[in-house]
């Protein structure tokens, strides 16, 4: 039972759930609890309540799970920063709750039974993040925002940064915000609009404004995967952990298994990362069609994949591309990389296509399983799957899937 003057209760915890927290019930209401793990019993204070469920976080463990460990960040924890969910779980089981939400969504929005290990990428704890975006309160100081929240909890270091990330924590700024950013190749970049000391502006290779006007150095840093360098400018897109470009590539390019003379559509295909790879197995009588319709992205892209003369460049949104019929009427494989939202309005267009073998990059397991059931009513099936746990502490899980007909694998 709640005690309704403390707002707290003691409560058994079930399963992991997609978000960050694992799943409870209080009095026969769903709770949604926040630094617990499943099988233990906590006591929990109510942060929020609606008609249909709480959200708590767990204040105390009265009987721990296996995999729970002391948070190496002092600022992890109840009330405090929101920016990583599992701090407190050894990074093995950080992996098992991963894969046990993937394995959910599957089966609830599409019904799809599988199995998978979500696959560690080192650094597989700590000092990965090499995109970090800071908030600054009131007084200047910078800091990240507490869970569901606006307030800022000033910090003066976080331990999933890179540890080559421009220094920020230790100045004033008069920005409501300030990006840090580090390279591959060991370029550094401040994005915000603060005004910069030349002591701040020595310790990096370029300062961009938040509309992408170069305010000192360069706009843009080098990104190296294997032997190709990739232009991005300020804070243009590119995955935050520093193995995350090369294991996708691979992942996805032993997904696509794309032969000599082939058509392939690279679909929001950011700054070229996948065009420019695919480019090298369609080799030079292939075609590469790169759509992207962010105008820096594709400003970069340009930059990126001028020298390969079997790629054509697509500067529109992906819906509409496939609407108007302006990436042909066929294609071998179809690459996609869509955002959080997932690719909806984008499916019926690649069924249209009648591609062999489509390849779904996936940030959300629920909206990567949402479209799966979409495809699958359209008569693609899911035939590979693979998971990388390339955001470590958090709830965010990378996977990689590939489709096929049904009809030709009945075949």
């Amino acid at each position: 039972m709640t005690d309704d003057l403390t707002g707290e209760a003691v409560v058994d915890v079930g399963p992991v759930a997609h978000g960050g927290h694992c799943v409870a019930r209080l009095d026969g209401q769903v709770v949604f609890v926040r630094h617990a793990l499943p099988g233990e019993r906590v006591r929990i204070a109510i942060t929020e309540r609606t008609k249909s469920f709480l959200r708590a976080d767990a204040v105390e463990v009265l009987e721990a799970a296996p995999g729970r460990v002391e948070a190496p960040c002092a600022y992890a924890g109840p009330g405090r920063c929101g920016g990583c969910d599992f701090q407190h779980v050894d990074p093995a089981v950080q992996r098992e709750l991963l894969r046990d939400v993937v394995l959910e969504q599957l089966r609830r929005l599409a019904g799809i039974t599988w199995d998978l290990e979500v696959e560690a990428v080192s650094p597989d704890a700590l000092g990965w993040r090499t995109r970090v975006q800071f908030a600054v309160d009131p007084d200047g100081r910078p800091g990240l925002r507490r869970h569901r929240s606006h307030e800022i909890i000033p910090v003066d270091r976080c331990l999933i940064a890179h540890p080559d990330l421009p220094r920020v924590l230790d100045t004033s700024w008069d920005d409501d915000a300030v990006e840090a950013i580090v390279s591959s190749t060991g370029d550094r970049l401040l994005v915000t609009d603060a005004s910069i000391s030349d002591e701040v502006e020595a310790r990096v290779d370029g300062v961009v404004a938040r509309d992408g006007t170069v305010r000192g150095g360069r706009g843009a840093v080098t990104e190296r995967v294997g032997a190709t360098d990739f232009r991005v400018s300020g804070s243009g897109f590119w995955q935050v952990h520093p193995a995350a470009a090369s294991t996708l590539v691979a992942a996805v390019l032993e997904g696509a298994a794309v032969s000599p003379g082939q058509t392939v559509l690279d679909l929001y295909a950011g700054v070229g990362l996948f065009t420019a790879f695919l480019a090298d197995e369609v080799g030079d009588h292939g075609t590469v069609l790169s759509v992207e319709s962010d105008p820096g992205g594709s400003r970069d892209a340009r930059r990126n994949l001028h020298d390969l003369p079997q790629v054509r460049l697509v500067a529109e949104t992906v819906e509409r591309a496939l609407r108007q019929r302006l990436l042909g009427g066929t294609a071998d494989v179809v690459v996609l990389d869509p955002p959080r939202t997932g690719a909806k309005k984008a499916v019926q267009g690649i069924v249209d296509l009648a591609p062999r073998r489509i390849v779904y990059v996936a940030c959300d397991p629920a909206a990567l399983a949402r479209d799966l059931a979409s495809f699958a009513a359209r008569g693609y099936e899911l035939t590979s799957l693979r998971a990388f746990a390339l955001f470590p502490m958090t709830h965010h899980v990378e996977c990689v899937a590939v489709l096929e007909p049904a009809a030709s694998r009945q075949g």
